[in-house]
Formats: structure tokens, sequence, C-alpha cells
């Protein structure tokens, strides 16, 4: 079964070990939530970036699951399919 693919902005990749893509296991259903689970295990800097510590994400990262922001579909509940793309944006500010 292939796997699914994380794909991170530059910013993100030191906390990834430089990594722009990490991928993860489709074996079963994958939420986006258990997608970033299984991130945070390997990286654990990474996973406090995306998520805040309730486990919600954080206001400036957005993520795309099939060109739809997962805020607009069921969340971190949002299903990846088996060979998908998933899609990392951090929000730059700044003035």
């Amino acid at each position: 079964m292939p796997d699914i693919s994380l794909l991170l902005p530059s910013v993100l990749q030191p906390l990834a070990g430089g990594q722009s893509v990490l991928t993860a296991p489709a074996d079963g259903p994958v939420t986006v939530g258990k997608l970033l689970d299984a991130v945070s295990a390997d990286y654990a800097i990474l996973g406090r970036r995306l998520r805040d510590e309730t486990g919600a994400l954080r206001r400036f990262v957005n993520i795309y699951v099939g060109g739809d922001e997962v805020r607009r579909l069921q969340g971190l509940d949002t299903e990846v399919a088996p060979g998908q793309e998933v899609l990392v944006i951090q929000s730059v500010a700044g003035g």
C-alpha cells in the first residue's frame, strides 16, 4: 500500500532533520491527526510547532488535503487516502 507524504515548507524542514517530505504508512484509515501523531513520534519539536498543548492545530498552521484546507473539512479527523499528499503551510507574519 502506498505511503502518505507530508510536504513541509522550508521554514519547518530543520525540525524534521532537513527533510522536505516525510512519509507515513497508510495501513488502514489514516486521519490528519494520526498522521501528525506519527510525525510527532519521530520529530517532537515539529509536532509541537504544528499543534498546541491541547492537540489542536496552531492557528498559523494550515494543512491541505486534496487541495482543501482541513479546517474547512473535518479538521484533524479529515481522512487521507493511501498515496495522497498532505501539504503543510505555515503563515509568516511581519511588517
